[in-house]
Formats: structure tokens, sequence, C-alpha cells
């Protein structure tokens, strides 16, 4: 049965996009045909398509300290309708940041507790403009869970 990896993408800038991308490219090579990579801007994204995944990555910005609307807004219409169903759902995230990335984390740790949903790796905090590296280690959180889906892991 093909398992299917969420990965939901906020922001205005692009750079939430990079990494999103270069999660769902690594994902989707490391899944080898074991793994249906899903990509959706978080306001697009609804309950059905939490309910369909195995596992979920979301990517935003740090704004004000906090994650993006956007996201916020999709976890808070999923949130009740989610519960009991969702429950062990393994989870990554990652932030590019303006300052240090701890308010955007710490939010999204707290709501995915509420799910519950299981941290599947470290949050990923990029500073600025993403570079080499940080779209480097984005794919890996993206092969990482995709891996750990067809291997049975998560």
């Amino acid at each position: 049965m093909m398992k299917q990896l969420l990965i939901l993408w906020a922001g205005q800038t692009g750079r939430n996009l990079q990494l999103a991308r270069a999660a769902a490219a690594a994902a989707s090579e490391a899944g080898e045909g074991e793994i249906d990579v899903l990509l959706l801007p978080a306001q697009q994204a609804g309950i059905d398509d939490l309910l369909a995944c195995h596992g979920l990555i979301v990517a935003t910005p740090e704004n004000f300290g906090y994650m993006a609307g956007t996201l916020k807004d999709f976890f808070d219409r999923t949130f009740y309708p989610a519960q009991g169903r969702v429950e062990g759902l393994p989870y990554a995230i990652l932030i590019c940041a303006g300052n240090d990335g701890s308010g955007a984390r710490a939010a999204i740790e707290r709501i995915a507790r509420g799910y519950p949903l299981t941290p599947a790796c470290e949050p990923l905090i990029v500073h600025g403009e993403p570079d080499q590296a940080a779209l480097e280690r984005a794919a890996e959180v993206g092969a990482t869970l995709a891996l750990g889906l067809s291997l049975g892991l998560f």
C-alpha cells in the first residue's frame, strides 16, 4: 500500500517553499515509489489531506515570533475533526526565521502535542535566506520521513 507524506508550506517570500520543495524532492527519491508526496500551501490543505497522510512536514516562517497565520489556520480547521484519528502521526518542522525561530517552534510543538502527533526528528530552523546547506538539511528531513514511513518505523 502506498503511503502518503503531506508537506505543508506557508509564507510570502518563497523561502519556506524552497525548504518544502527540497524536502519533497528528497522524500520522493527516498520513498522509491512507496511514498506519495503531496506538497500543498497550508491554506489549501484540509482535514481530508491530514487524515489521508501517514506523515506530515510543515514549513513556516517565523512571523512576530510565531508560525505563519495560514499554518495556524490549518491547525484551527483540522484540530477538532482530527481528534482520535491522527494519534501518533509522525511530523517534522521546517522554519525559516529572521530571529531565533523558538516562538514558532514552541507553538507548533504545543499544538502537535494536542493532536497528538509524534516528532520524527529535530526541527530545522534556518536563519535568513536558505543556502545550499539549509536546502540539504531540509532534504534530509524529507528523506528521513519517507524512509521511516517506507520501513515502517513510524
